[in-house]
């Protein structure tokens, strides 16, 4: 069965030109121009992902994308015009997967397609499939279903904040450099920027730091990368 793409562009040059490439890829295609129905074609077609603009006329994909999450967890990639740090980090806020700028390239916007459905089948894993939780100070993961929890809280995370923790978890007091973790998270074929990394870090520590302009759980190693603390204690 092909997997649906439902894509959100107010620009008609880019909606023909996406829908053309994606279904020359066997992806079955759906369009919208506008956010109010995009949510509602959403609803109707159950897309694997969503491209979204972030530009819209009346909802803008921000206020789209907060709707969406709000009631499904379908891989959403914004693809916006803006390319500020701020921005970026706004987006994967309000529960965006993934991000993309234009102009890009076809074969980076495959490639990311390609990662959120990897991501995407693995939350799919049946209850009861033997997923055992990785305790770390007051973490507790469990990596099968993409959960993770400080204490009893539900931090909620997006896939990619999930696989950011994960991996410093297993490896606590170790650095990883911005290239490391663009390889080991993204994937190694992934064409984005070192700074891809830095807003998602920025981005989990407003999920588990008390305060996150001082971190004590996600540190900075000035110069070289970032590194979870040791001896945390629950």
């Amino acid at each position: 069965m092909s997997r649906k793409i439902l894509i959100v562009d107010d620009e008609e040059n880019i909606r023909s030109g996406l829908s053309y490439a994606l279904k020359r890829e066997s992806y079955e295609v759906y369009t919208s121009d506008n956010g109010l129905d995009a949510l509602t074609l959403a609803r109707e077609v159950n897309p694997d992902v969503i491209l979204l603009d972030r530009m819209l006329p009346g909802l803008d994909g921000l206020e789209v994308c907060r709707q969406l999450r709000a009631q499904s967890d379908v891989p959403i990639i914004m693809v916006t015009a803006k390319d500020t740090e701020m921005d970026t980090v706004v987006g994967l806020e309000v529960g965006a997967d993934d991000y993309i700028t234009k102009p890009f390239s076809l074969n980076v916007l495959l490639a990311r397609i390609k990662a959120v459905l990897r991501r995407k089948d693995v939350l799919a894993v049946p209850e009861g499939s033997g997923d055992e939780g990785l305790g770390y100070g007051p973490f507790t993961l469990y990596p099968q279903k993409y959960v993770a929890y400080w204490g009893e809280k539900d931090l909620l995370l997006t896939p990619k904040l999930f696989d950011i923790l994960h991996l410093l978890i297993r490896n606590p007091g170790r650095v990883f450099s911005r290239d490391e973790l663009l390889e080991k998270v993204w994937g190694i074929d992934y064409a984005g920027e070192t700074r891809t990394v830095d807003v998602h870090i920025t981005w989990l520590r407003k999920r588990i730091e008390k305060d996150p302009s001082d971190p004590k759980v996600l540190l900075t190693v000035r110069g070289v990368g970032y590194k979870l603390a040791e001896h945390l204690h629950a």
